[in-house]
């Protein structure tokens, strides 16, 4: 029997990686599609077939899609920095919003040539929502973003609709603020746990942070990647809010990081660098999962707590100070 075929964009970044591993434990033949600049960060596997293509390759790309005719295709490439969109928005565009509608375009056009369904799973982000006046956020929440990343999401998440008019089999996972020791250290969880284990190993340094009051619904990647293959495969298109339903703070992150370390009086080491914030930044962001809760049977497995606590010990291994 023919193993099933997956093309996963973006499969060099944190979710990329947990979802590769899980296709290839699942016996999936995986493709995987990452820039030239980044297949050094893959993580090491012999049994996945690597294509360097750039997502604004629009011809490259669908000759990819057309070659490999997979039956699953997760899109989680593109721009992935809400403050590296400010410093290049049509960049952004390109890569996050215009190369979605290249790659529904080439799944609905082998879904035609197959004759068979062509599941494919848009990562889409909270940020579309913007700042909503509605809390929490669902799937009915309006669209309006309030950074050029939000509106390049918002582009694609619309162009999905649009496709699965037209008979593909294309959802949606609406992903809230996912973590794990993946994450690299430009991501303030990641900047903020990487940092609290190097005070705790040295006893000195300082973390520069910006707005401390932000909220946000923080969850542990490997469950929403979980998440966003139970929306792929479960037989009728649609879209997902992905999220603990519960928000905390960045002030949260940090006292909450420093506290697994012993470190009680956090504040003096914590610099608050105006530089930091963002343009617009949602005050709040906090989803309700219970669509996925209930369609898709999915649940998160990880709390705040324990979220930060796993992504401290991995830095402080890193150090040798476990």
């Amino acid at each position: 029997m023919t193993a099933p075929r997956a093309l996963v964009t973006g499969a060099a970044g944190q979710d990329g990686s947990y979802l590769t591993e899980r296709l290839l434990a699942e016996g999936y033949a995986v493709h995987a599609i990452v820039r030239a600049t980044d297949r050094g960060a893959m993580r090491e596997t012999g049994q996945m077939s690597i294509h360097d293509v750039d997502l604004t390759d629009h011809a490259r790309v669908r000759d990819v899609v057309l070659d490999v005719a997979p039956h699953e295709v997760y899109n989680l490439g593109g721009i992935s920095s809400v403050a590296q969109s400010w410093s290049d928005p049509v960049g952004t565009a390109e890569v996050s919003g215009v190369a979605v509608v290249s790659l529904l375009q080439a799944c609905l056009d082998l879904q035609n040539r197959e004759g068979r369904p062509v599941r494919l799973l848009q990562a889409s982000s909270a940020e579309i929502f913007g700042e909503p006046t509605d809390e929490p956020q669902t799937e009915a929440t309006p669209v309006r973003p309030v950074s050029p990343y939000g509106a390049a999401k918002a582009f694609a998440h619309h162009a999905v609709h649009v496709f699965r008019g037209h008979g593909l089999e294309a959802s949606t996972a609406i992903l809230y603020n996912h973590e794990s020791p993946r994450r690299p250290t430009t991501f303030v969880t990641r900047k903020i746990t990487s940092t609290v284990a190097s005070i705790a190993a040295t006893g000195t340094g300082e973390l520069r942070l910006g707005n401390l009051d932000a909220r946000r619904d923080w969850g542990w990647a490997p469950d929403y990647v979980d998440a966003m293959v139970l929306a792929a495969r479960h037989g009728r298109p649609d879209d997902y809010v992905i999220a603990t339903g519960q928000a905390h703070s960045v002030r949260d992150f940090v006292a909450t990081a420093f506290a697994h370390v012993g470190i009680d009086d956090w504040q003096e080491h914590v610099v608050v660098d105006p530089e930091l914030f963002r343009p617009a930044d949602p005050t709040v962001l906090v989803g309700d999962p219970s669509h996925a809760r209930s369609t898709l049977g999915w649940a998160p497995t990880h709390d705040f707590g324990s979220l930060v606590r796993a992504m401290v010990d991995h830095d402080l291994a890193l150090l040798g100070a476990s």
